[in-house]
């Protein structure tokens, strides 16, 4: 199994580029599924969760070329396959289930095995299917499968109970081919579904209002290929923010949209770091003292639920005493008991954690619990005093692009090793 080996180190300086979204091309690609005509999708990051998508939508008919140098993806689908498809893969990450809504609106049935992804708490799938059974879809669960068919979608409204963001994404787009009008209520309103939004349209979609509580889709009888170029990875960009202030370095992170990073941004001004906004790039500064400061996890616009772990480790050493409040996952501490080896202050309580700054970390064997938190292992390993191992790195690898080159270019000292 690869790890990732850290040795102490001082300030990150330097330069480095946000890739594509990975919360925003998963959906684009399952959208791809509504059309037989090629689709070209720039920005497309070399994840795991990528290679993985790629392989189940081949498996389902798709003929797709991904050059990971130019990180672009064509994707044509001439045909669904249907058949028995491998749980095992499907388990490995959460959007597998969000090829749903693209091959239901195709075909008007899809049987496919439930999603996997990180475990950080309970992730049902319980509001895509109440979406799909508004819709006119009807829906069976059996042994570990779940099928779904319609002799047609039909326009209605739809209220989720919470904003979920993957069924936000599913109903959009099994709605976009139903016959009237489609309203969700209380949809997510994350960046990334603005991006989906944007890439439906292309494609022949009539939404409006995608980025508000209100979706408004008017579904459309065919869908056409198109060019999209994906959103920058906000996460991404929280990640190399919290580099920065973690080693008390300077970066200018390219390729953001501040309107995306601002609550982070915001943060990290409270705490000490300055932050200068250059138009599609930022530059960071963490010279100065780190104070303690308090964080909750709320939908878009509040603070991320995928940057907590990120941000957590910022307080590690901070000045005083900070309180994280995850009001998303019930289980998005995992990545504190691997801190506490390090020599990490924090104590938990369902779901807050305090966290008292200590003057110093020790580098220490540690593991990857999820994708963020291990993220999160790597920052604290960078500014402790002796070398680390952080293992399990698949689940870093499933969000993050060559995540060692780039802290690499920044100056850190960290390898790949198996």
């Amino acid at each position: 199994m690869s790890f990732f080996y850290v040795k102490p180190n001082g300030p990150l300086r330097g330069d480095v580029t946000v890739s594509g979204a990975k919360n925003a091309v998963l959906p684009i690609m399952c959208a791809c599924m509504l059309t037989d005509e090629v689709c070209r999708i720039s920005s497309v990051p070399p994840l795991i969760d990528v290679f993985i998508l790629k392989e189940i939508l081949e498996n389902m008919g798709a003929v797709i070329e991904y050059n990971t140098k130019s990180e672009v993806m064509e994707i044509k689908v001439p045909k669904i396959k249907s058949g028995n498809y491998d749980s095992s893969l499907w388990e490995k990450i959460r959007a597998s289930f969000l090829v749903a809504g693209s091959v239901l609106a195709r075909t008007g049935k899809v049987k496919i095995p439930f999603p996997g992804g990180c475990k950080i708490g309970s992730r049902p799938v319980d509001l895509h299917i109440k979406g799909f059974e508004s819709l006119g879809a009807k829906t069976k669960r059996e042994h570990g499968f779940i099928e779904i068919k319609c002799k047609e979608l039909k326009g209605c409204d739809i209220y989720l109970d919470f904003p979920s963001v993957g069924a936000t994404e599913n109903i959009m787009i099994a709605s976009a081919a139903a016959e009237g009008t489609t309203i969700i209520e209380n949809a997510a309103s994350e960046p990334e579904i603005i991006d989906l939004a944007v890439f439906l349209n292309k494609m022949g979609a009539d939404i409006k209002g995608a980025g508000t509580r209100k979706i408004v889709i008017k579904g459309v009888k065919s869908f056409k290929g198109v060019s999209h170029r994906v959103m920058p990875d906000r996460i991404e960009a929280g990640t190399f923010m919290a580099a920065a202030a973690v080693t008390h370095g300077e970066i200018n992170i390219n390729n953001i949209c501040f309107d995306h990073i601002k609550s982070a941004a915001s943060k990290l001004e409270e705490c000490g770091v300055r932050i200068e906004e250059k138009g599609k790039s930022i530059l960071v500064d963490a010279k100065g003292e780190i104070k303690g400061f308090d964080i909750k996890t709320l939908p878009f616009p509040g603070f991320p639920t995928d940057m907590q772990s990120v941000f957590m480790s910022i307080m590690l050493k901070a000045r005083g005493t900070s309180i994280v409040t995850e009001t998303i996952f019930e289980n998005r501490f995992m990545h504190v008991d691997e801190m506490k080896k390090m020599g990490a202050n924090i104590k938990t309580d369902g779901r807050t954690a305090v966290v008292e700054g200590v003057k110093k970390l020790t580098g220490a064997k540690v593991k990857a619990c999820d994708l963020r938190g291990g993220a999160s292992l790597v920052l604290s390993a960078l500014c402790a005093e002796g070398d680390s191992e952080i293992s399990d790195i698949y689940h870093i690898e499933r969000g993050y692009g060559n995540f060692d080159e780039k802290l690499r270019s920044l100056g850190a000292i960290i390898e790949k090793r198996e």
